[in-house]
């Protein structure tokens, strides 16, 4: 009798499980980023700021469609690669993932979001600003930050209407992102009425600047401008100051983190450094962003860097359109995407046509006493 009560408590269990399991949809959201190489502390913390938001999503007990939704993080490492980056797409497609955060570059960005567009699957890009990224014509392809345009044409003005340069050199590293932004900044500084007295390239990869930095310093600069990642920007400055060049160094959101300081080992004078981020908010949302960054503190013992607060608000903006899609099914929820309106820590996130935040913002930063200091959002 023990036997037969046994086997009848297991079936029960079975069934109970079973309606449970019935009641359950797991959602599948993908990150990618460069977690390895030069970078990895930016791709470090974006994955980190799409673990906070599936956190937070879990612990809320979201439903989709009647169910409760489990959310699953599936974070890929492209190391900044194209190579790497469209194999971990793939990758991510094989897996049958609901939705795509990344990637952080946009080397990396572009050829990957060929592979989500084909798989039908939304990709939000928290970071990547070339332009190209979102003039593919893919449905799938969003982004939460504005682009080179905006950026790298409004350091240009900068360059010029407010710190008046006269001798102003670029430098990019070669990538979509570095080649892009700098193309975008001398565009602005020719149409503002200055001229680039030196353009001069690197690579991502490169640690020694001494020939491209003594054929600029002969054209006696004011401005220089990198279109790079902070991991080249700041060994670049150290060797600025060795040559004595004491110019402005201008750049992209690519310099603009918390770790540009250490990587610049001491040589960057007060003020000598801006930048600028692709998004931030206005007075009436600093609250909630700063509030981010606390609990950001507290959940990983670390600073942020550049964009988790936009991995968030990219991974909670998809998990909001498929809440009100009432499907986490691509094809269903991706049309809802496309006409979201979400209120998050960034501010409000909404797209145009293309895919590109409306109204993005841009924040300018300058460091000061090895921290950095925000100076003006625009818009």
């Amino acid at each position: 009798m023990q036997v037969k009560f046994n086997a009848v408590v297991s079936a029960a269990a079975l069934l109970i499980a079973g309606a449970a399991s019935a009641q359950e949809v797991v959602v599948k959201i993908g990150h990618v980023g460069p977690t390895s190489g030069g970078i990895a502390h930016l791709g470090k913390d974006n994955e980190m700021g799409a673990r906070m938001a599936i956190d937070e999503l879990n612990a809320k007990g979201v439903t989709i469609g009647g169910k409760k939704a489990k959310f699953e993080l599936l974070a890929e490492d492209d190391a900044g690669d194209p190579k790497q980056g469209t194999a971990v797409a793939q990758k991510l497609v094989d897996s049958k993932v609901n939705g795509v955060i990344g990637h952080l570059n946009s080397g990396t960005t572009i050829p990957a979001s060929k592979i989500y567009s084909d798989a039908g699957i939304p990709q939000i890009s928290p970071s990547a600003t070339n332009p190209k990224y979102t003039r593919n014509g893919y449905k799938t392809a969003f982004r939460v930050v504005a682009d080179d345009t905006h950026l790298g044409g409004t350091l240009g003005r900068y360059a010029v209407n407010t710190l008046k340069g006269k001798s102003i050199a670029v430098i990019d590293d070669r990538t979509a992102y570095g080649q892009g932004v700098a193309e975008e900044f001398s565009k602005a500084v020719k149409a503002s009425g200055g001229a680039i007295a030196e353009q001069q390239f690197t690579n991502d990869k490169a640690t020694d600047f001494t020939a491209i930095l003594t054929a600029i310093k002969a054209k006696n600069p004011d401005v220089v401008f990198y279109g790079g990642m902070d991991a080249v920007a700041g060994p670049m400055i150290r060797q600025m100051k060795q040559l004595g060049i004491n110019a402005k160094f201008l750049g992209g959101d690519g310099i603009c983190s918390g770790e540009l300081p250490k990587l610049a080992a001491g040589a960057m004078a007060d003020s000598q450094v801006i930048c600028a981020e692709a998004g931030g908010v206005d007075d009436a949302g600093k609250p909630a962003l700063d509030k981010f960054k606390a609990d950001f503190k507290k959940k990983f013992n670390a600073d942020v860097q550049i964009y988790a607060p936009y991995v968030y608000d990219a991974t909670m903006t998809m998990a909001d359109a498929m809440v009100k899609a009432g499907s986490a099914d691509p094809a269903k929820y991706l049309p809802v995407l496309a006409k979201i309106e979400h209120k998050g820590v960034t501010g409000n996130i909404a797209f145009d046509e293309k895919g590109d935040i409306k109204n993005g913002a841009l924040t300018l930063y300058t460091y000061k006493g090895g921290k950095r200091e925000q100076m003006a959002v625009v818009r």
